[in-house]
């Protein structure tokens, strides 16, 4: 009985202590050395710890840029949606906009331009904006001075045209072969070819790029879908479930 109070005693006595704050700098080198070593093994042992911790870090990041991004959105609002020169489509009154930044080279914006369309016409109250944004070599900068030229001087409904045909024409733009496309849209190619390389063209290129630079926008498709800014293409489905959350 005396041994078993003894032993107790001694057990509060050493779980009662204070415990000293481990201190990694106090370390001696062999210290240090077989604690790099434990770690090693440790980490061998359980890879996962490894991916879980990749994992955790990655999520925090895309949270932080996904709130980084609506801040973004609240700040350039009136660019983004209301900038007086953009073409609107889909349904101009819809209780959701979505604006699209864009180049006519870009091979998923060709993806993505059926599936816009799907998007508009199964849903119905969605409002379009389009963002010409070139960024892709001359190509597609005379491209895009093209289809607003057209808008210019024809209006939406020539814009549209327009903007349908390049996104599936495979030439080179040069004047020859847009002033043919106009022609064959029905629209007066030689007033819009000239109006390309005018002020009043390179101003709404200049403005789209500037809004694009504070936006930290540098590829396309990106889309803004309500207060969401989305980086890069995503599918149909994808695009229908940013639309349901935004309205909820």
């Amino acid at each position: 009985m005396k041994r078993l109070l003894a032993s107790t005693s001694l057990c509060l006595a050493v779980f009662s202590a204070p415990v000293a704050a481990f201190d990694i700098t106090a370390m001696s080198d062999a210290e240090r050395a077989a604690f790099q070593e434990e770690l090693r093994a440790y980490l061998m042992a359980n890879p996962q710890v490894i991916l879980d911790s990749v994992n955790q870090m990655e999520a925090q990041q895309a949270e932080q840029q996904a709130q980084d991004d609506l801040s973004l959105v609240a700040t350039n609002a009136e660019a983004l949606f209301e900038d007086g020169f953009s073409w609107i489509g889909g349904n101009p009154e819809g209780d959701l906009t979505v604006v699209e930044f864009l180049d006519y080279r870009c091979g998923y914006c060709r993806k993505a331009h059926e599936e816009v369309a799907q998007l508009l016409e199964a849903d119905g109250n969605i409002r379009l904006i389009i963002k010409e944004f070139p960024i892709l070599g001359e190509a597609s900068a005379i491209s895009s001075r093209f289809a607003i030229a057209a808008k210019q001087i024809g209006g939406d409904e020539a814009y549209k045209a327009v903007h349908d045909a390049m996104m599936s024409f495979g030439g080179e733009p040069s004047a020859a072969a847009l002033g043919r496309l106009a022609e064959g849209l029905g629209l007066n190619s030689k007033a819009i070819v000239a109006r390309m390389d005018s002020q009043e063209v390179e101003k709404e290129i200049s403005e789209t790029r500037a809004l694009a630079q504070r936006l930290q926008i540098r590829g396309t498709p990106t889309f803004v879908m309500g207060g969401q800014l989305v980086r890069g293409y995503v599918p149909l489905d994808a695009m229908q479930q940013i639309v349901k959350e935004e309205r909820n």
